[in-house]
């Protein structure tokens, strides 16, 4: 199948929801959604998420109120467009996906309702890559991989009743085939193993069902109440795998025996007591004609996965600022996508020229003035000797944009890496503000990354190993999580080793070291 060119996408998804549709945007207390479906619609799609979202909130025990950094949620009208957004390929459907980014997380979902059993594909997997951002944000601990997907399966399939009553437990029919009919993954295997060893479509089914089954037997089955709890704190205090497996679960082989016969019994759900309640107010507005024309483009720029399709979107907003051309977000959202190209594809003239007219219009607009900071920090780089002064210079933007938004993450994390940029270590102010950033962003693996590194050369290696163990057992992770966990190690040994070496030269000398 040929890649389909973004303005070709953007052409049937206009003959698809018809050239009047215009994007609507919900407001909620965790979210921003966009849709171009009905008003109606997407009020009571705002407030079942917003529902799922107390759901979660009451029965994890996690305060709420409003967010500062909402979840942005992208409605495209068929699952077929939310594969080429995630692929970069017609031809391809999927449900939707999820992107735990600092520069501001968000999912797409798709308004098709296609049921098997129980509620659509599409809220199912809005409601699974949602739990995972719940997870995230809100809970420090290392949770398994197995656990990460089981808990997100676990909820996915949460449904409301007519009158706001939360059905949790239901089961995951869709893993049915896989659980019935695909060799089965042992209990061992599920536990030790990373996901991506499992190398077929069909493996990962039946490992996503069978964490799924696991994760509600250890729920709901009375014999083994309180055994989750017991392996995921071993888990944390830095115990292995299998001996914290063992410890928690017994005989793994019995397990596996127990898991396949829980398949086979029918399987409790809990309702909740009372209806559960839509916290805080949803308003849906129409958007006004520029942000409406710009929706669609920056959805295609936060997904572009290369520089080709990246290159498109350029061209497609350079095209937008002809008729928009008073709009801050457009210029910005064109200097993004041209500064993103990289140094060997981009204009640098037209990306600083672009950051440039969006400041003229709205000189405290925040993701431009990071992005004009990102641009002057580069030129540094270039430049022989830079002084002092020429850094205080390429960080005033950045400053800026963190006095009009404290709540905004990205310039506090960019002041920090600013001084690793410059080669020096980050002042005291600058570590407390990328914790702050981390705090805002904890989803964000670059937030939580550089953090632990802040941490480990501040000597704390333990909270940065903590921090490190989180990536290292994300399913999504690659790998890059252990390497991680492997470099902070390598920190901790030369710093265990220079003291050591500190201490023995004054033992020699009988001088007391300062």
């Amino acid at each position: 199948m040929r890649k389909a060119t973004i303005a070709a996408a953007l052409i049937a998804a206009m003959m698809a929801t018809g050239a009047e549709a215009k994007w609507l945007r919900a407001d909620t207390d965790n979210f921003i959604i966009y849709s171009e479906g009905s008003e109606r619609s997407l009020h009571s799609f705002a407030e079942d998420l917003q529902r799922f979202d107390a759901t979660l909130r009451l029965r994890l025990r996690v305060a709420g109120g409003k967010e500062p950094n909402r979840l942005t949620i992208y409605l495209v009208p068929r699952a077929a467009d939310a594969g080429r957004l995630a692929t970069g390929k017609s031809g391809s459907s999927i449900a939707g996906f999820y992107s735990a980014d600092l520069d501001g997380s968000y999912a797409v979902s798709n308004r098709e309702i296609v049921k098997f059993k129980g509620t659509s594909a599409s809220q199912q997997t809005l409601f699974h890559e949602y739990t995972h951002h719940f997870m995230k944000r809100y809970f420090g601990a290392a949770f398994p991989a197995w656990f990460i997907e089981g808990f997100a399966e676990f909820y996915s399939t949460a449904d409301f009743t007519s009158k706001g009553h939360y059905q949790v437990g239901r089961p995951a029919y869709f893993r049915a085939h896989g659980l019935v009919n695909m060799p089965r993954i042992p209990v061992e295997d599920l536990l030790l193993k990373q996901p991506r060893e499992m190398r077929s479509s069909g493996q990962m089914d039946v490992y996503y069902g069978r964490a799924w089954l696991l994760t509600h037997m250890l729920y709901y089955d009375p014999d083994r109440a309180g055994q989750l709890t017991a392996y995921i704190e071993a888990i944390n205090r830095g115990e292995e795998g299998e001996k914290a497996a063992v410890a928690a679960f017994g005989d793994l082989a019995v397990l596996d025996r127990d898991l396949q016969r829980y398949l086979g019994r029918s399987l409790a759900y809990m309702t909740s007591a009372a209806p559960i309640p839509v916290p805080g107010t949803i308003t849906v507005t129409p958007l006004p004609h520029a942000e409406d024309a710009l929706v669609q483009w920056q959805l295609e720029r936060r997904s572009a996965r290369d520089s080709e399709r990246l290159a498109e979107v350029r061209d497609g907003l350079k095209a937008l600022t002809a008729e928009y051309g008073n709009s801050a977000n457009v210029w910005y959202e064109l200097a993004r996508a041209e500064w993103d190209l990289g140094d060997e594809k981009r204009e640098a003239a037209a990306a600083r020229a672009a950051v440039v007219k969006a400041l003229a219009i709205e000189p405290k607009h925040v993701r431009a003035n990071i992005l004009l900071g990102e641009m002057l920090i580069h030129d540094l780089g270039k430049k022989d000797d830079p002084s002092t002064e020429d850094w205080a210079a390429a960080r005033k933007p950045i400053i800026l944009a963190n006095r009009t938004d404290p709540d905004d993450p990205v310039p506090l994390y960019a002041y920090h890496e600013s001084f690793l940029q410059q080669g020096i270590m980050p002042p005291k102010i600058a570590v407390t503000g990328l914790e702050r950033a981390f705090a805002l962003g904890p989803e964000s693996a670059s937030a939580r990354i550089a953090y632990a590194f802040a941490l480990a050369r501040n000597g704390d290696f333990e909270r940065a190993a903590r921090l490190a163990k989180v990536v290292a057992f994300d399913p999504h992770d690659g790998g890059q999580g252990e390497q991680i966990l492997a470099q902070i190690e390598t920190m901790r040994k030369r710093s265990d080793d220079a003291e050591k070496g500190t201490a023995d030269l004054s033992a020699t000398t009988g001088a007391k070291v300062q």
